[in-house]
C-alpha cells in the first residue's frame, strides 16, 4: 500500500530507474548523493555544471542569492528563488519551485513539485505535482533520537534510519504550517489540512482534517 509503485509515477523523475530497485521509498535515501554523482556527467547538453558536482539545466532560473550545495541537480524550467538553501544531495526535477528561505537536504523532488515558501524538506521524497503550503515542513529526527519506525495501521516497519522525513505520493497537497513527523507517508492525491501535525500513514485519496480525523475524498461525477 505504501511501496514505491503505490506512491509514485516513476516516469516523472530522473531517479525513476534508481527508485525502481527498492520496495519502500525510505530505502533509497542513503544513495541519493551517489545517484546524483552518477547521473550528473550523463545529463547532456541541456545541463551545465555550474560548479563542481552541481548541474543546472539551462532553462532553470536560479536567484543570485540562492545557495546550491553539492551534489545537486536542478531540472529544466525549475525556479530556485531568493534565499533558497539547497544543502546538497538534492535531485530537483523539471518545472519545480524551490522558494524563498526553503531548505532542502537529501531529497528527491519529482517533476512539478512546489515548495515555495519557508519550507524545510529533509531526508524526504516528494512525488509528482505535490505541493507544500507556506511554512509546512518535514521533521526528520525523533525527539529521543531513536531510529524511525514507519507505522501502517497495526504494522510497524523498522527503517533503521535516525533521519527520515516524509514520503509524499503524487498530487499530495500539504496545508500551510503543517508538520509532517518523522516517517510520515501520505498516499497519492491526499490533502492535509493547514496547521496539522501528521504521524504515521495517510491513505491515498483522503483528507487529513483538524484533530487527525481522516476521511475519504468525495468522488465527483
Amino acid at each position: 500500500m505504501y511501496a514505491i509503485n503505490d506512491l509514485f509515477d516513476l516516469r516523472h523523475s530522473l531517479a525513476g530507474e534508481y527508485l525502481a530497485g527498492f520496495t519502500y521509498p525510505w530505502e533509497a535515501l542513503g544513495g541519493i548523493g551517489e545517484l546524483i554523482l552518477r547521473l550528473g556527467p550523463t545529463l547532456g547538453d541541456g545541463y551545465e555544471e555550474v560548479q563542481p558536482q552541481v548541474w543546472v539545466h539551462r532553462t532553470a532560473t536560479v536567484a543570485l542569492t540562492a545557495f546550491l550545495g553539492r551534489p545537486c541537480i536542478i531540472g529544466p524550467d525549475t525556479e530556485v528563488r531568493h534565499g533558497a538553501f539547497v544543502r546538497g544531495n538534492a535531485l530537483v526535477g523539471a518545472g519545480c519551485v524551490v522558494g524563498n528561505s526553503v531548505e532542502l537536504k537529501n531529497v528527491i523532488l519529482f517533476d512539478r513539485v512546489q515548495v515555495p515558501h519557508y519550507n524545510y524538506v529533509g531526508d524526504s521524497i516528494l512525488g509528482y505535482r505535490s505541493h507544500m503550503g507556506a511554512g509546512s515542513l518535514t521533521s526528520n529526527v525523533k525527539s529521543d533520537k531513536t531510529p524511525v519506525v514507519v507505522r501502517m495501521g497495526g504494522q510497524a516497519l523498522a527503517t533503521g534510519l535516525k533521519k527520515l522525513g516524509a514520503m509524499l505520493g503524487d498530487g499530495v497537497e500539504v496545508g500551510c504550517n503543517s508538520v509532517l513527523n518523522p516517517g510520515t507517508i501520505v498516499g497519492r492525491n491526499s490533502q492535509i489540512y493547514p496547521l496539522s501535525c501528521v504521524r504515521g500513514t495517510v491513505p491515498a485519496d483522503s483528507i487529513y482534517k483538524t484533530g487527525g480525523v481522516v476521511v475519504a475524498k468525495e468522488v465527483r461525477t
